[in-house]
């Protein structure tokens, strides 16, 4: 008997000792980490659609749970993302199992709409064509051309006749079209990443304006718009436009806004107009008249006179910091005459500046090292480039150089062309070109010129 209890105890002894040894043999299990693939990008277009997959490592079998805004919208391997609403969108997936517990992954995406980055061409309208006011077309960064785009947008409406000028400024576009009506009066608010009709003024302005054509803005109540009678100060908060003191006689052309400031021209004279002031700050006299006013990368101001000068003015100190004499070639000179376009006569992309006039001649000037070079003329290239309707614009991203032309007046103003030099060759080439589109363009215009 006591033989055989020292056996049982024996064997326990040893059973026990093997389990423990088994225990202490098995690996602890990895802890579950989770990603998330199928967004390549933080910012994605509205409309969009992602597929988004979790990567789980550790065990391959787990719970989801997939929310958006806090929402739980998924529990499957695998979630479907389209965005739709403008702005942040927080993705959360988590996994877990009741042996390891659970791992996260976060996605902050930034839903931007349609028309936040592009280019702009506004339409005056063609009558003849049976346009009651204005459009824009627009270019997507993937050269996607979309005709009569505020129109999509708003059911149908129409800009005001004769649009002439924007500018964006607090994710809002400004259109000025110089004879009002319509739906979008004179000055027409958009959501600038939408084109969505914010607010028009027709009849709220149609007293205090005279044809106006260009338009500047410092904040949301304190809009500038040039017209016959010079620069007025709109705020729309209460209706009022009033005229800047020493802006009679403001060019038509566009105003550039540089360091909080409105930058315009007046004959000879560069005028500069600080917010909320009621008159003219400042004056910078040239010896010509003022052909263009542009914002440079540095946050200073171009000037192009029509002597064949082509100037860098200090937006603090209203200092010429340089200026630059193209008169000796008196073809590049002529390209920088004050013409009736509305457009400024030079365009920049950094410190390589571009110039056409109304002609269909394209000069570049390097302004650091003082170099005028004639880069194409586009009749050699583009078949019924007559005319150019408006000046030369140049991207400051891709450096797309655009020159839009028509044939003729009348019938013939139904054959235009969009064409997108590139000239970073030995030779120039078209990057693209766009037929038939155009209805009197009154000018090009980059969303990351106001930026």
């Amino acid at each position: 008997m006591k033989k055989n209890i020292i056996y049982f105890l024996s064997c326990l002894v040893l059973t026990v000792g093997l389990v423990s040894c088994s225990d202490d043999d098995k690996e602890p299990l990895s802890p579950l980490t989770v990603v998330i693939e199928g967004a390549e990008a933080q910012e994605v277009v509205q409309g969009t659609t992602l597929n988004l997959k979790a990567v789980v490592e550790g065990s391959s079998e787990v719970k989801y749970a997939w929310t958006l805004n806090g929402k739980e919208v998924s529990t499957t391997p695998a979630y479907e993302f389209t965005a739709t609403d403008l702005g942040k969108s927080e993705i959360q997936l988590k996994v877990s199992n009741a042996e390891q517990g659970e791992a996260a992954a976060k996605l902050d995406l930034d839903v931007y709409g349609k028309y936040k980055y592009g280019t702009f061409i506004l339409n005056e309208g063609a009558s003849l064509r049976g346009d009651k006011g204005g459009s824009l077309i627009f270019i997507s960064p993937e050269g996607e051309l979309v005709e009569m785009a505020f129109q999509k947008e708003n059911n149908g409406a129409w800009l005001g006749s004769v649009p002439q000028d924007v500018f964006i400024a607090n994710n809002k576009m400004y259109i000025v079209s110089q004879n009002g009506g319509n739906e979008g009066g004179f000055l027409t608010i958009v959501n600038a990443e939408t084109l969505k009709l914010e607010t028009a003024f027709g009849d709220e302005l149609k007293s205090q304006v005279s044809w106006p054509t260009h338009v500047a803005v410092l904040g949301d109540d304190n809009i500038y718009l040039r017209d016959n009678g010079g620069i007025k100060l709109f705020h729309p908060s209460t209706g009022e436009a009033t005229l800047i003191e020493g802006t009679k006689g403001a060019r038509k052309n566009t105003m550039a806004v540089v360091g909080g400031k409105v930058f315009a021209s007046q004959n000879k004279n560069l005028l500069v107009i600080e917010s909320g002031k009621d008159k003219v700050s400042a004056t910078v006299e040239f010896d010509g008249n003022i052909s263009g006013v542009v914002k440079s990368s540095d946050n200073n101001v171009w000037v192009s006179v029509s002597t064949g000068k082509i100037a860098k003015v200090s937006a603090k100190d209203y200092s010429i910091i340089k200026e630059n004499d193209l008169s000796a070639d008196k073809d590049a000179t002529k390209t920088l005459s004050a013409s009736f376009a509305a457009a400024p006569s030079i365009t920049a992309k950094g410190d390589t500046l571009y110039m056409s006039g109304l002609a269909t001649k394209v000069y570049r000037h390097i302004f650091s090292t003082n170099e005028t070079k004639l880069m194409v003329d586009a009749k050699e290239m583009v078949e019924n480039a007559n005319i150019v309707y408006n000046t030369v614009a140049v991207d400051p991203v891709t450096e797309g150089v655009y020159l839009n032309t028509i044939k003729g007046y009348g019938d013939n103003v139904s054959i235009n062309q969009i064409s997108i030099f590139d000239f970073s060759g030995a030779t120039p080439t078209l990057k693209a070109h766009y037929n038939d589109c155009t209805k009197y363009p009154a000018g090009v215009f980059f969303t990351s010129n106001f930026r």
